[in-house]
């Protein structure tokens, strides 16, 4: 795949150093010296993103990593990301390429490759403990977006598209260029002389995205051009803050959150309050619980929702939580056939498992374990060392579902249970860290008279 050429006609002008402090000012909540990572995939809208971060940052004392995510999903992309790294290095920006290995889904490989993406990305800047990642989204994406969510038949909250600020687990995920067209990325990049790489996906018709820009220029000739979505974007944006601060007061009421990754769930306020509110406290609670990056589909929510209202509910299995009647309330708990993910955790290590649980494993411990779920049979092996820890009064669903360290001879402790094998020390915990959280700020959107309402 061949470079664009750095010639030819600007149609916008470039985004100037000041304009960009501007933007970042009104994002806000950065260091003195601040450190931010951006991802960069080779195009145009990412490389004119990490120069105009790596000049803003070296202003205030402060550094950029850049992060090339090689999906490995065509021959040239390893040699594509070298490249990129090459452009990088240059430059004197700091750079690192992040691979996403293992067996890739026969279907569905954008999405997949996108939830590989934004892993890997976060992974790496809480291991170099990064706190604000900056992606490239502009203006035309927030419109793509829009009209893909408008297809599926979102509400409000897909409407509202992307936001410019979003925290996601340990890090803040920040999209400072959200209301330009990619035109101006563009300059940008022609400004700094700085060469990109086009993706021949994005105009491959097997993909969504692909389809919508080549109806383009018929969408527009109905309206529905990218200024004119994402103006309806940043309208949908404001009716969703008013409602999650309105669902944030509702939880206040309803939940109570447990450390080993549960909620107890009264759910006659839920009831009681208008539907809509109810609905999003709902489908919150479960998405918290599984650490879900997305809500369950408003459909099953809805069906859901109404089977609680019913009479005689039995409890159901909804977005990979089980919600169960428990003497009044309701238990949301993790399913236990969803746990899978196993990792390796070394003496003075972290990891993030389950998307629920930051696993810390002390300096000095012994050897590396395996963090993965306690199941049915590692719970089996609790009660019979210590018969007292069954009336610790843990749901079942919850008892399978805690992380466990476990090594070459078994299981060898629970943090939560105050479990150790004998022999083993007790040097581990397990904070409760969902990849979402289940009441907080509302979604921020970027306004250009008032800054973030």
């Amino acid at each position: 795949m061949n470079a664009s050429d750095p010639a030819g006609p600007i149609s916008v002008g470039p985004i100037s150093a000041r304009e960009f402090a501007a933007r970042m000012d009104r994002l806000g909540g950065f260091e003195t010296r601040p450190r931010v990572a951006v991802g960069v995939s080779g195009g145009a809208d990412s490389l004119g993103l990490v120069l105009l971060v790596q000049r803003w940052a070296a202003e205030r004392g402060g550094d950029v990593l850049a992060l090339i995510v090689d999906h490995g999903l065509r021959a040239e992309s390893a040699a594509e990301a070298a490249r990129v790294g090459g452009w990088l290095r240059a430059r004197g920006v700091a750079h690192a390429i992040l691979r996403w290995d293992g067996e890739k889904p026969a279907t569905g490989i954008q999405e997949a490759a996108r939830a590989a993406r934004h892993r890997l990305l976060a992974e790496r800047c809480r291991e170099e403990g990064i706190l604000h990642l900056a992606l490239a989204h502009h203006r035309d994406d927030q419109a793509e977006t829009v009209l893909l969510r408008f297809a599926r038949g979102s509400g409000i909250d897909g409407l509202a598209g992307m936001a410019p600020v979003r925290a996601a687990g340990a890090v803040r995920v920040i999209r400072p260029l959200l209301d330009l067209p990619h035109e101006r990325l563009v300059a940008t990049c022609r400004a700094f002389g700085q060469e990109w790489i086009e993706d021949p996906s994005n105009r491959n018709p097997r993909f969504a995205r692909a389809r919508l820009r080549a109806a383009g220029e018929a969408l527009a000739a109905e309206g529905l051009d990218p200024p004119r979505l994402a103006d309806l974007a940043r309208r949908a944006a404001r009716a969703r803050n008013a409602l999650e601060a309105g669902t944030a007061a509702l939880l206040a009421e309803a939940v109570e959150v447990h450390p080993e990754g549960w909620l107890r769930l009264d759910p006659k306020p839920l009831l009681a309050a208008p539907e809509e509110l109810g609905l999003r406290a709902l489908t919150r609670c479960i998405a918290a619980t599984r650490g879900a990056a997305y809500p369950p589909k408003d459909e099953a929510a809805e069906r859901l929702f109404a089977e609680i209202a019913g009479e005689g509910f039995r409890g159901r299995t909804l977005g990979g939580c089980r919600i169960l009647p428990r003497k009044g309330h309701l238990v949301i708990a993790r399913e236990p056939v969803g746990v899978t993910e196993r990792l390796s955790l070394t003496p003075g290590g972290e990891v993030w498992w389950d998307r629920r649980f930051a696993v810390r494993l002390a300096v000095g411990a012994g050897g590396a374990v395996t963090v993965a779920t306690l199941g049915r049979e590692g719970w089996q092996m609790v009660r019979s060392a210590g018969p007292d820890s069954g009336r610790i009064g843990l749901p079942e669903p919850v008892r399978e579902t805690l992380p466990a360290l476990w090594d070459g001879n078994g299981l060898a402790a629970v943090p939560h249970l105050g479990f150790s094998r004998p022999g083993f020390p007790l040097s581990a915990v397990a904070l409760h860290a969902p990849g979402v959280v289940l009441a907080g700020p509302a979604f921020p959107v970027v306004s250009d008279r008032v800054g973030i309402i």
